[in-house]
């Protein structure tokens, strides 16, 4: 990734291929639960097989928000100027949430009424988190490690505290929901991702830069040490319903281990990012000397993730339509509703089998293959600056 013009000389540094080889797993993952929203499978069942097929994919916002900080402060690094960095982040952040709010606001509904329905997903957090880490990265490191594990441990005291009295501005920056924008008679903003407790993920992950940054020995010690600990933390404050979530039970329609692991994603309760994050993290010390073809792909996906999410959307949203224009063509205009949050009922009839999911997963990554290792080598081979906003 290049630098900001700044008039310094940036010094080229290593990647770090355990990070890309698990962002482009997450990546991976996400076009499961991508594929899934049009495919009209449901997000939550006490199905097994439904089930996983959503749980698994909860691994990609967490890794994705963690590890983008962890990348901001290795180009930190390399370009040795914070005030640069700051303003980096902030202006790659503020075109992360107009890309939400355009570009993948049609690339989901591909329709252009606006005026009823604005989307903020990911990226438009991704955005806002970077926005505000220009102060942060500012600060020493220590000051993000702090900020951000406080956020993380203690947001679900945060939520007790608040609700209610901010109003609006709760809902932007934890609650999530529809708010109204704009003369419309009906809420039309519809909030999937909220800033809080992702800014603190993003700050940990900025702070976790300085062990990538350690002697092997004690780099991976302490990657065990940080994801072992995460998932003995979860495992705990879980079985006991201690503290971080809603409790669970089992039932007689809900098996336990699927009470167990349905954790709250929106917001990101405590237990669902130690769940998440203590696996990504614990499994960096394996892949650093990982080799052959898996790893390869996996790798280019993760160089360039960003430019994968812009192509992976539309692309599923197309297969998807000719798809339908074969299997149900009567049922072809559900794919135009308002994707993924409000969307008309799924039509009777459409719903894809897993093995459709899968296999149209599997088609939709091969074929983003190429494209983003045409990109990754683009931006190993010129020092761009528009380069880095992709």
């Amino acid at each position: 990734m290049a630098a900001p013009a700044t008039g310094r000389t940036v010094q080229p540094t290593p990647r770090v291929q355990s990070i890309d080889i698990v962002r482009g797993a997450v990546m991976v993952l996400m076009a499961i639960d991508h594929v899934r929203v049009f495919s009209g499978v449901p997000a939550g069942s006490p199905e097994a097989a439904v089930f996983l097929t959503r749980w698994i994919t909860n691994f990609c916002a967490p890794a994705f928000v963690f590890f983008a900080g962890t990348s901001l402060f290795l180009k930190g690094e390399r370009i040795n100027d914070r005030a640069a960095l700051a303003r980096w982040v902030m202006l790659r952040g503020a075109w992360l949430v107009l890309l939400e709010l355009t570009f993948l606001r049609l690339a989901w509904t591909f329709n252009a009424d606006f005026t009823h329905y604005m989307l903020a997903g990911v990226i438009w957090m991704l955005g806002w988190c970077m926005i505000l880490m220009g102060p942060l990265v500012r600060l020493p490191v220590a000051a993000s490690a702090i900020f951000g594990c406080l956020t993380i441990a203690g947001h679900n005291l945060f939520a007790s505290a608040v609700h209610g009295p901010l109003g609006w501005l709760g809902q932007l920056l934890y609650f999530g929901g529809a708010i109204k924008v704009g003369p419309v008679a009906q809420p039309n903003l519809l909030i999937l991702y909220t800033i809080f407790p992702w800014i603190g993920v993003m700050a940990a992950g900025y702070a976790f830069g300085a062990v990538m940054r350690m002697n092997p020995e004690q780099r991976r010690r302490t990657c065990y040490l940080i994801g072992g600990g995460a998932i003995l933390l979860f495992l705990v404050l879980r079985y006991f319903n201690l503290y971080g979530d809603r409790p669970w039970a089992a039932t007689p329609r809900v098996a336990a281990w699927i009470a167990f692991l349905n954790t709250r994603k929106y917001p990101a309760s405590l237990l669902f990012l130690l769940m998440t994050l203590g696996p990504a993290i614990a499994a960096l010390p394996l892949l650093e000397n990982a080799r052959g073809r898996l790893a390869q792909w996996l790798s280019v996906f993760g160089r360039v993730p960003l430019f994968y999410y812009l192509l992976h959307i539309p692309l599923i949203h197309v297969v998807a339509v000719a798809i339908s224009l074969v299997r149900t063509p009567g049922a072809t205009g559900w794919l135009f509703g308002n994707h993924p949050m409000d969307p008309p009922p799924v039509p009777q009839g459409y719903m894809w089998s897993l093995g459709l999911l899968y296999a149209v997963t599997a088609a939709v990554v091969i074929a983003l293959y190429f494209p983003c290792r045409w990109f990754a080598r683009l931006k190993a081979q010129r020092r761009s600056t528009w380069l880095t906003y992709l």
